[in-house]
């Protein structure tokens, strides 16, 4: 029998940290007990029987797998060995090469999990580094399925593209719900009224997506076909510049996500 896998999360007392250890330690990928935290200021009161650290290489000695979950500008100073170990990263922008050197190991893999790790729903894209092994991807697979989807991808580019894409979790759709309520707002309908119709709208489109699993662009060819309402609203935020502002704004997403990693 194998080992139990001990598991390290730098920045474990973050949000997305600790949705992450949250959800490996709901599907039983990792006992409490091999579950290693860091923080910064003061332990946390959450995941009391998980082992709590300031020192990051600590941390990293304990564990077999070390995640990073930190913002770019706050891995920049972080100096910690791997030692040839398995090293996930979920920061955007950083590239593999930097994290080889940085961290001493050609085990490690760029990830992009979103906000919607907190409830199981997350989609996380990720490439490996040559060294990453079939037993390393497996680990890789089980950590994100953890927390909602996942996919191995081909090229660096596409972590980066879709960084913007779906690394923006929430943000898009409630982007649109925003400007919806906006409109319905001055429209004169109540706050309360708008803000429970767009929300109602926008999750329940998600689960049926999610159900349906079939594609967005044919649910939209669905209703311009039956010549309505709805049919009105889309041909004339189409003419407005929708679909260039949707591209506009995935393109500087990747360009952000591109010179995040050239500054590493």
């Amino acid at each position: 029998m194998s080992a139990p896998l001990r598991i390290g999360i730098i920045g474990g007392s973050g949000w997305l940290g600790g949705a992450i250890a949250a959800s490996i330690l709901d599907a039983g990928l990792v006992d409490s007990q091999n579950l290693s935290l860091s923080y910064r200021s003061a332990p946390p009161s959450r995941f009391p029987n998980s082992f709590w650290t300031s020192d990051n290489q600590e941390l990293a000695d304990r564990s077999d797998v070390i995640l990073l979950s930190v913002r770019p500008d706050d891995w920049r100073p972080l100096a910690v060995d791997a030692g040839g170990k398995l090293v996930i990263s979920v920061m955007a922008g950083i590239r593999l090469t930097a994290l080889s050197e940085r961290h001493k190991t050609g085990r490690v893999v760029r990830a992009l999990p979103n906000a919607a790790a907190e409830v199981g729903k997350s989609y996380t894209p990720w490439i490996a580094a040559r060294d990453v092994t079939q037993d390393d991807r497996a680990v890789v697979r089980a950590i994100f399925e953890a927390c909602g989807a996942q996919d191995e991808v081909a090229r660096e580019s596409d972590i980066d593209y879709l960084t913007g894409l779906s690394g923006s979790g929430p943000a898009f759709p409630a982007l649109l719900a925003a400007a919806m309520m906006r409109d319905a707002v001055a429209q004169g309908l109540p706050a309360e009224i708008a803000r429970r119709a767009v929300n109602t709208v926008i999750s329940g489109a998600g689960r049926l997506l999610e159900r349906h699993d079939g594609s967005p662009d044919d649910v939209v060819q669905t209703f311009l076909g039956y010549r309505g309402t709805t049919a009105a609203a889309i041909e004339g935020m189409r003419v407005a510049g929708f679909d260039a502002s949707v591209a506009g704004g995935l393109s500087a997403a990747f360009k952000k996500s591109v010179s995040m990693g050239e500054a590493s």
